[in-house]
């Protein structure tokens, strides 16, 4: 017991003698395959161009950020996110939208300094979307609770942020798609692999 409440004591100080920064962040979101430079380029360029199925999503939000021993850093978020991919079958198309609390929890490590970090965690995310109708489709969010990771890269140049990052999924977002005529069930999994890049500012 005294030792968990030393390591506990050792680790607030830690903490509390960490330096730490608030900022704003928002980043436009880009669904896409697989974390190759090849995919997230080509998925920029159809968003960029109006191309394909995927629709550019955005996310706003607060970063916590602290300073840890030997350069790394800790760096919680907190995030409103909303993205739609699409998608057609049996001559309906799917307009499937995602509506996010999205909760990162990265630790990172200083490359330059303070100039540039990498950095990787876990993410929680809380479904706020609605069901919606399909012509004869009634849309089912089974899933309201799912966890991905990220990793990516943060600029840090005296107040302004730019940074980018990849999200994959550990869990589903499993929805159902069920004809309220003929009983014809569609399932699809809304949480997509997304590249982010955005822009935040230290407050």
């Amino acid at each position: 017991m005294k030792k968990a409440i030393s390591i506990a004591l050792i680790g607030f100080s830690v903490f509390a003698s960490a330096q730490v920064s608030l900022a704003g962040k928002v980043n436009l979101i880009f669904p896409t395959g697989s974390p190759s430079w090849q995919n997230i380029k080509g998925t920029v360029n159809q968003a960029i161009q109006g191309e394909g199925k995927n629709n550019v999503g955005f996310n706003v939000g607060l970063s916590l950020k602290a300073n840890l021993p030997a350069s790394f850093f800790l760096m919680p978020e907190l995030y409103y996110t909303n993205f739609k991919n699409e998608f057609t079958t049996e001559n309906t198309t799917f307009d499937v939208k995602s509506s996010r609390i999205d909760l990162p929890v990265l630790v990172g490590h200083k490359v330059l300094g303070d100039l540039l970090g990498v950095y990787v965690g876990p993410v929680a995310s809380y479904n706020l979307a609605k069901e919606d109708t399909f012509n004869d489709f009634q849309e089912n969010a089974s899933n309201n609770f799912t966890v991905g990771y990220q990793f990516g890269a943060q600029l840090e140049v005296k107040k302004f942020l730019v940074n980018a990052r990849y999200e994959g999924a550990f869990s589903k977002d499993s929805r159902n798609f069920i004809n309220r005529v003929s009983g014809t069930e569609i399932r699809y999994d809304n949480r997509p692999n997304l590249f982010m890049v955005g822009v935040g500012y230290k407050f």
